[in-house]
């Protein structure tokens, strides 16, 4: 799903980089706010973990290839904020370092992976897991369809981006400056595997990471009440219980 230098123009890279500015403004503004101290190591966990899973790159068939996100785990785990920022210094990473995802196609790939992604599985999770109790199943089928809905959501954004290029730029013959193909083609190719395949593949770790959660450890999720813990007794309490 990373979209690599020169598929997009700049018409579409620099709107992209236009929405994303105030987007990480604000996500950062957010959580200076309300991110507790106990989950800052959590949040470098979630950059790192996304970090990793998107490198695993698979090809597909029709010379594209795709990846699972964990955006949608994130954002169960710390919020959809979190999950903006998390995401957003991962794709930043690829980009610089590994040359995964082009440098002008920065702005494009947050937009879809950090902020479309998370947003809309985080939103999914929420509709399904309602007011359920924290134990309740409906908490990892949420976050397993979530995740599911989200990366295909953000596929198909993806594929939006590239099949508008040809109608947007393209020379006197009429052939495409950057991406070639319209949507009538970006639109298929891009959400065959994604549907079938590296949708799947998110909504298993999604909800099996959630599941783990519910069992170990389950104010590791995001909404739910940290535990105040309470003092000892003092020396005189304790003799003055009957």
């Amino acid at each position: 799903m990373h979209i690599p230098d020169g598929y997009l123009g700049p018409q579409t890279y620099g709107a992209a980089y236009a929405i994303m500015a105030p987007i990480w403004a604000l996500a950062s503004r957010i959580l200076n706010r309300t991110l507790r101290s106990r989950q800052a190591p959590m949040l470098a966990l979630g950059a790192a973990f996304t970090f990793v899973i998107m490198m695993f790159n698979v090809p597909i068939p029709y010379g594209t290839q795709g990846h699972a996100v964990g955006a949608v785990l994130v954002a169960v785990l710390l919020g959809p904020w979190a999950a903006c920022i998390a995401v957003s210094v991962a794709l930043i990473v690829q980009a610089f370092l590994f040359g995964d995802g082009g440098i002008t196609a920065i702005g494009a790939n947050c937009l879809n992976m950090a902020v479309i992604m998370p947003f809309v599985g985080y939103g999914v999770y929420r509709l399904i897991s309602a007011r359920s109790e924290i134990t309740s199943p409906r908490r990892w089928i949420g976050a397993a369809v979530g995740g599911y809905i989200g990366l295909n959501v953000a596929a198909l954004a993806t594929a939006f981006e590239f099949g508008i290029q040809p109608a947007l730029a393209h020379n006197a013959a009429g052939h495409a400056l950057y991406a070639a193909y319209p949507l009538n083609i970006a639109i298929p190719v891009m959400m065959f595997g994604h549907l079938a395949i590296f949708g799947i593949v998110e909504a298993v770790v999604t909800g099996l990471v959630v599941a783990y959660l519910q069992r170990a450890d389950a104010s590791l999720l995001y909404g739910v009440p940290v535990p105040t813990p309470q003092p000892a007794p003092t020396a005189r309490e304790t003799e003055a219980t009957p």
